[in-house]
């Protein structure tokens, strides 16, 4: 089969990708093989093409969390990236840090992992859910608890995951605050529901819920954004860890701080039927063809795109 893969690592991430022939994936107990017909791109990708989360021993190494097709009894799927953890024998881990990824022709995954792909939803569009869309789903609404009429700031605008929390809060009643040094991002997210877009740093009304992804450029803005009493969901530090804390806030406010890789099972679940029933679906920024891989994350790590790259095999 065709498979874009990490050959090896470099710093400039992209120069690291092949595409070119691997192996079939191999059903066993368990396991499905699905037929990709949409995967989409994350973060993730780029940090395994720099050797984060990976050894060299375990190239190449097939990328990709994401993705949406059809197993061999014809059944159409969403794919859970997240194998293993909690209550399981399997240590957890993404799909391509230690199996096969998603951006391939075919990938095999445990099957309690497939997820029905509701008939709403193209192939593409639900490729776009399993990462960005399902992170933001648990932050607000599993670990963030937002309920209708809450204030919710988003820290940084155009990735997939602030896209997909604009979206989603929107339709669920949430006031949605996103910050950006881009006057063009401000004005995207405006148009796409956000109820107020301002400049990084930039003083808000207190809120109860934070979704922090960026890490040491906004974190400080995070603490003293929340109210008492409030929360904070970290899904990720792009700009480095958190320094410093600011523990003596956090304890005097009695701010709680969760922690949110992807969701479970059951959240993209839920997620699905929450787009399916209510018309909400994900932006995509472009499609690619799977030979295309490598100039598709050339895009995303020049940071050029609003929404999310889709690769179709």
């Amino acid at each position: 089969m065709i498979a874009a893969y990490a050959a090896r690592f470099a710093d400039d991430a992209v120069s690291g990708l092949e595409v070119g022939s691997r192996p079939d994936p191999v059903a066993r107990e368990g396991w499905s093989v699905v037929d990709v017909r949409a995967a989409a791109l994350n973060h993730h990708d780029l940090w395994s093409l720099r050797g984060v989360g990976l050894r060299a021993e375990q190239l190449p190494m097939v990328l990709g969390t994401d993705a949406a097709g059809v197993t061999a009894d014809g059944r159409e799927v969403v794919v859970h990236g997240v194998i293993g953890g909690v209550g399981t024998d399997e240590p957890r881990s993404l799909l391509s840090e230690r199996y096969d990824g998603t951006l391939a022709e075919r990938v095999a995954v445990p099957t309690w992992n497939l997820v029905d792909k509701p008939a709403e939803l193209s192939f593409v569009e639900a490729a776009c859910l399993p990462t960005a869309w399902l992170t933001a789903y648990r932050m607000l609404f599993t670990s963030g608890g937002a309920a209708p009429g809450h204030r919710v700031l988003v820290q940084g605008a155009g990735g997939g995951l602030a896209t997909a929390a604009i979206l989603l809060g929107a339709a669920a009643g949430l006031e949605v605050i996103v910050t950006s040094r881009s006057p063009e991002r401000r004005e995207r997210a405006l148009a796409l529901g956000a109820a107020a877009a301002v400049e990084s740093g930039a003083r808000v009304p207190r809120v109860d819920l934070v979704l922090e992804s960026v890490g040491q450029a906004t974190w400080s803005h995070s603490v003293r954004s929340v109210k008492p009493g409030g929360t904070i969901v970290v899904a990720g530090a792009t700009s480095g860890d958190a320094s410093p804390a600011e523990l003596t806030r956090i304890f005097f406010t009695e701010i709680t701080i969760k922690g949110a890789t992807m969701g479970s099972r059951d959240d993209l679940a839920h997620l699905l039927a929450f787009l399916a029933r209510t018309g909400v679906r994900p932006l995509v920024d472009s499609t690619y063809a799977l030979a295309d891989a490598r100039a598709a994350l050339g895009k995303l790590a020049k940071g050029e795109q609003f929404g999310k790259i889709v690769v179709t095999p």
